[in-house]
């Protein structure tokens, strides 16, 4: 796995999420503390809020050497009991992780829109090969998260 060291780490929150929450569930899962925007400390999170069906936006500076993101996000989307979408490891700009508040880790594809507030990101659907945003040249098939094809959405031959 790869291991991050000195972030950022960008991630997007199903419901909208107060900062303290957020920061207090990131601090329970890295067990060390988390501040706000504050110069000089350690490790800076800053939350805001857009619309779309991930509304809390969260950035994440100076993170911790040799901690897995997707570990992390899958702990506070567990004690946040709310999904976390966060980016994975195509350029597909569609493409992205979720850790659903069980825990568990899947790719999925969601759609983006700009607005005036930020980026809104809006119906999740899993990765399932078939999807037309994998036909893009960054393919879903080259991530080590696998398009998962399902009986409904079976993978492109």
């Amino acid at each position: 796995m790869d291991l991050m060291a000195d972030g950022p780490w960008n991630w997007c929150i199903a419901g909208r999420i107060e900062p303290g929450s957020v920061t207090a569930a990131l601090a329970g899962a890295l067990d060390r503390p988390v501040h706000g925007m504050v110069p000089g400390e350690d490790l800076m999170c800053d939350v805001y809020h857009v619309g779309g069906d991930f509304p809390t936006v969260v950035d994440i500076y100076l993170t911790p050497a040799g901690v897995v993101e997707e570990t992390i996000a899958s702990a506070v989307a567990v004690r946040l009991r709310s999904a976390v979408l966060l980016p994975d490891d195509t350029l597909n700009p569609t493409r992205y992780v979720v850790a659903e508040p069980d825990g568990t880790l899947r790719a999925v594809h969601v759609d983006e829109r700009e607005t005036d507030d930020g980026t809104e990101r809006r119906h999740l659907r899993p990765c399932t090969g078939s999807d037309p945003a994998c036909a893009l040249p960054a393919g879903c098939g080259r991530s080590r998260w696998k398009p998962d094809p399902t009986p409904e959405r079976p993978a492109a031959a």
